[in-house]
């Protein structure tokens, strides 16, 4: 594969037609991640269920209810843990499969190969986004009637590129240290815990909130939240959508020179291939 052979247009569908290919000869396999998704919605409704009012007080910012809370935590929290995890995941699979130095070898840009590499995750995790989201309102009740459609979007593209940033921060310490990568848990762990995923900041105690200030996925879930159950406009959300875009403008730029000069040490030191 070449830039010369391939336009820059044509290089995502590839990968993509490469991705799908292997991913289609593993039918159980989506199978069994589409009765898991199944399964998960149908869990945290009937944890919903038991929770009843005593959850209100909480969750009156979001319509008080916390099936369609904790609906919106877990749905986006799968997507936006693939942001953190696509393009190292990548970057260790060609390691596994050898592909990896042989991609690098090519006049493509490290970079492109890295984000082209993990457009199928991203898709697939928009599937089980949408699939969270249609099982909830075709079998549970869940409303998506007064959902603002441009503020999902603004919060979903914004938080894309601050949890890349994050992701591609996880791929140059794995080019780099192969193994025991903390941007996964610091930012991944830690988020679904203090987050507020599976259940409201406001309960935490007064030093976990403020912990949990200092997380993107926390102003990421408020704005969606805010935007799909309460229909909220962009600008109610500007000041999330702003802390998100901050994140993104330091984040991206500072990941991406981190993994350049990660690529090259191991490019000096011939440890590309090593995992």
């Amino acid at each position: 594969m070449s830039q010369s052979a391939v336009s820059s247009l044509a290089l995502p569908f590839v990968f993509l037609r490469r991705d799908f290919s292997v991913a289609k000869s593993y039918r159980l396999s989506f199978l069994y991640q589409t009765l898991g998704t199944f399964f998960s919605v149908f869990m945290f409704y009937f944890i919903a269920r038991l929770v009843g009012e005593t959850a209100a007080p909480s969750l009156a910012a979001y319509g008080g209810a916390y099936f369609p809370f904790v609906l919106i935590g877990i749905a986006f929290y799968r997507f936006l843990g693939v942001g953190l995890s696509a393009f190292s995941n990548s970057i260790r699979e060609g390691q596994i499969t050898g592909t990896f130095e042989a991609m690098l070898a090519t006049p493509t840009r490290p970079v492109s190969i890295l984000i082209c590499s993990s457009l199928w995750p991203f898709l697939f995790a928009a599937y089980e986004v949408l699939l969270y989201l249609v099982l909830g309102a075709a079998f549970f009740g869940f409303q998506v009637g007064n959902a603002n459609l441009l503020s999902v979007m603004a919060v979903l593209v914004v938080t894309l590129l601050c949890f890349s940033g994050f992701g591609m921060l996880s791929a140059a310490f794995v080019v780099r240290y192969k193994r025991g990568d903390p941007v996964l848990f610091v930012a991944g762990t830690l988020s679904g815990l203090l987050g507020g995923t599976y259940y409201p900041v406001s309960i935490l105690p007064e030093v976990l909130q403020k912990c949990s200030a200092l997380l993107p996925l926390t102003y990421s879930l408020r704005a969606m939240r805010l935007a799909i159950l309460q229909g909220a406009p962009v600008t109610e959300l500007a000041g999330d959508l702003t802390v998100l875009a901050l994140f993104a403008a330091v984040g991206l730029p500072a990941s991406l020179f981190l993994f350049g000069r990660a690529l090259r040490c191991a490019k000096e030191e011939g440890t590309l291939l090593q995992y």
